[in-house]
């Protein structure tokens, strides 16, 4: 059941903020939808293990540099503008993906397009938005704002990744080639950027920032106040990233082919369960940092859930391993609103695109690094230790965030 504040947070979103609900849904979909195909096509373009690691590395840098430069000049060219620039970059990256015959311009096309081989969020969006929506609302609802953007991204994505598995089964038993079916994805990739860039056409000025704001005396990269905290915090992101990236849900999709030799619709069936469970335990998280905090609720529910990721390839039968990551998913994702909500109260107003910005480029970049070691890795036939060391070190990163941060209280919880 909703509770009150829930159900206000959403009564306070201005019309603007409706349409970034629906734009981030639209674009999770497509997140979704890539990721669970990307690592098989490049395996299909004749790539191997080593070189599908390095390509998902340069994806990742491409995002990371494009989302630092796009945020930083965010508040002063314009939110919406970067917003279209960003839906753009995703039109190109999935049609050259799709059409070219030349590796070379494939890899180009993964560096600068907009193109998530993790399901999760990339490029300049999430920044932006995070900081359109923070003044949008009040305190006591920011939290709830958060969860429910994460809540319907998830969802998003977990049907995205659905469709894709179903798809290109489908099209695979009517006689298409693999190649062709995971083509298709990547150029209907594209089309969803061409949706997402006339949407953004109709974003009016409130999601820009005050025309009040003025740099403060000692600003540096958009940061005054909170730049030791913020620099501190995404430090500690950046551990935890880099975690993350050795098993990104394209890598976590190519595993489960080469564990257990599943095909993609069963992939499509396992992450809309992942992302699905996922999305709902966003509710769980707000409602949890109302009572202990926005950090308890972010550690004590990241802890666990770490715990499980290193269980999963100790799983002896695809059902097992399955269930573990059904468990992990069910609440790995609890600490992603908290965190982007405890980021938005520690800065100030004008602060918050380039912290939002900073936050989310040292992840990306961090978790850049990640899947070429993972391709080492599995190109070496350890197809279990990127597991062990992914949870290993986001638990090193929860309780480092902890003893760092838990006296650090935002307003409401003052």
């Amino acid at each position: 059941m909703l509770n009150i504040v829930e159900v206000k947070a959403l009564q306070t979103l201005a019309p603007a903020g409706r349409l970034l609900f629906t734009t981030r849904i639209i674009r999770m979909f497509a997140y979704g939808f890539l990721s669970v195909v990307l690592a098989l096509y490049l395996a299909e373009r004749g790539f191997d293990e080593r070189q599908i690691g390095l390509i998902l590395t340069l994806t990742l840098i491409g995002d990371a540099v494009i989302s630092l430069w796009i945020s930083l000049v965010a508040d002063r060219i314009g939110r919406r503008r970067m917003l279209m620039i960003g839906a753009g970059l995703m039109i190109f990256g999935g049609w050259v993906l799709a059409f070219t015959g030349s590796p070379f311009l494939l890899i180009i096309a993964a560096i600068v397009g907009t193109i998530s081989p993790t399901g999760n969020e990339v490029g300049p969006f999430l920044s932006i938005e995070q900081a359109a929506l923070t003044q949008t609302t009040e305190n006591q609802f920011r939290t709830s704002v958060f969860v429910w953007y994460n809540l319907l991204g998830s969802l998003a994505t977990a049907v995205g990744a659905l469709t894709a598995g179903g798809l290109t089964t489908y099209l695979q038993n009517r006689g298409s080639t693999a190649l062709d079916s995971y083509r298709l994805i990547l150029a209907s990739y594209g089309v969803i950027g061409g949706i997402l860039l006339v949407m953004f056409t109709r974003l009016g000025t409130q999601v820009e920032p005050p025309i009040q704001i003025e740099r403060k005396v000692g600003s540096r990269f958009g940061l005054h106040r909170s730049r030791p905290a913020v620099l501190k915090l995404s430090a500690l992101f950046m551990l935890d990233a880099f975690g993350g990236g050795l098993v990104l849900q394209s890598v976590m999709a190519y595993w489960f082919f080469r564990r257990f030799g599943v095909d993609t619709a069963v992939l499509g069936g396992i992450f809309f369960g992942a992302n699905l469970l996922s999305g709902f335990s966003a509710l769980v998280a707000g409602r949890i940092a109302a009572r202990y905090g926005l950090i308890n609720t972010m550690v004590w529910t990241h802890i666990p859930s770490n715990i499980l990721l290193i269980l999963v390839p100790l799983m002896p039968t695809l059902p097992l391993a399955i269930l573990v990551l059904l468990l992990r998913f069910s609440i790995s994702q609890m600490d992603v609103p908290t965190r982007q909500s405890y980021v938005m109260a520690m800065v100030d107003p004008d602060e918050r695109s380039a912290a939002a910005g900073i936050t989310s480029i040292a992840r990306t970049a961090a978790s850049a690094i990640s899947p070429t070691l993972t391709g080492i890795l599995f190109g070496a036939g350890l197809l279990y230790a990127p597991f062990f060391l992914a949870g290993t070190l986001k638990i090193i990163y929860d309780l480092s965030l902890y003893r760092s941060f838990i006296a650090v209280k935002p307003p409401e919880e003052i």
